[in-house]
């Protein structure tokens, strides 16, 4: 069987460019993601089951028990059809050249940074821009080959990360530039126009694979580090978290508080006071509201986060 327009991911930011896709620009011929079963050997945030976009829209789905699309059904299903144009949203593995090779346009996918491929490239783009307090972030589709986010650019577009976007916020602004160079490549597509720049001048540099582990707070970190951590790894990532008194703290939200006031009689760590069950937290430089958070036990001021 031939499949026209053929969409990778195992999101809900999958299923919303499957739905934008669909009743905006063509028909979504099939969507490939992920069993359930998967689940149990990769970690997936954000993870969501796609597989009732069969019924809703008819739409062929095809689940694959090998987010590597290396598993012998797998393999046995691209040999034995043909495909012309993939897109990629929410897959956060390599696609193999065989089932590349199996299209004949190509599959294309997202990644961003603050620069330009191949600057930046690696795993969680948007997580690191958030940590690292870059103010501007450049999504890029860009055709998929067998190596990790290579420059081979169809077309970019530029967002700004504000003080207050978070990394759920980032996603919401990535859908919206998404659809945007999405609609300019199905329109290539259909004009036989798919052309793509591979001249950049940019250098080499890698985002490394963060785990839960990562988002580990440390009250010795300047406020803004701090801040920025939090935001950059809240829902639908595992959270920002320290302990208290051997009980862990997620902390979900959080912002500066003031930098003026003086706190020198806390320790970094310590809760200052709190109000409205948002805790007051002394930093190196100043001070963190926690607003939204979840713990074993009731947060008090004089107790320690560390």
């Amino acid at each position: 069987m031939h499949y026209r327009v053929v969409i990778f991911g195992v999101k809900d930011t999958t299923a919303e460019i499957v739905r934008y896709v669909q009743e905006k620009l063509v028909p979504v011929d099939l969507l490939v993601t992920i069993h359930p079963d998967v689940l149990a050997g990769n970690q997936v945030s954000g993870y969501q089951g796609l597989s009732y976009l069969e019924e809703e829209y008819g739409i062929r789905v095809f689940e694959t028990h090998s987010y590597g699309l290396k598993d012998e059904e797998t393999t046995r299903f691209f040999s034995e059809n043909t495909f012309d144009l993939g897109i990629s949203m929410g897959w956060q593995r390599l696609v193999p050249g065989f089932v590349l090779s199996r299209f004949q346009v190509g599959v294309f996918g997202f990644h961003g940074n603050c620069g330009y491929l191949p600057f930046g490239r690696g795993r969680s783009p948007l997580n690191w821009s958030i940590i690292l307090g870059d103010t501007r972030f450049n999504l890029n589709l860009f055709q998929y080959d067998e190596k990790a986010d290579s420059p081979n650019i169809f077309a970019s577009e530029m967002c700004a990360i504000t003080p207050h976007d978070t990394v759920r916020t980032m996603q919401y602004k990535n859908m919206l530039v998404s659809k945007r160079l999405i609609a300019r490549l199905i329109r290539a597509y259909q004009e036989g126009t798919v052309a793509v720049r591979r001249d950049s001048r940019d250098f080499d540099s890698w985002y490394e694979k963060r785990t839960a582990a990562d988002g580990r707070i440390d009250f010795h970190d300047r406020t803004r580090n701090i801040y920025n951590l939090i935001r950059g790894v809240t829902r639908p990532f595992p959270g920002a978290f320290c302990f208290c008194g051997g009980h862990r703290v997620t902390v979900w939200s959080a912002q500066p508080f003031d930098e003026m006031l003086d706190f020198s009689m806390y320790a970094p760590g310590e809760i200052i006071d709190l109000f409205d069950g948002k805790a007051i937290v002394r930093t190196v430089d100043g001070s963190l509201l926690i607003g939204e958070y979840e713990c074993g036990t009731a947060l008090e001021p004089g107790m320690m986060l560390e």
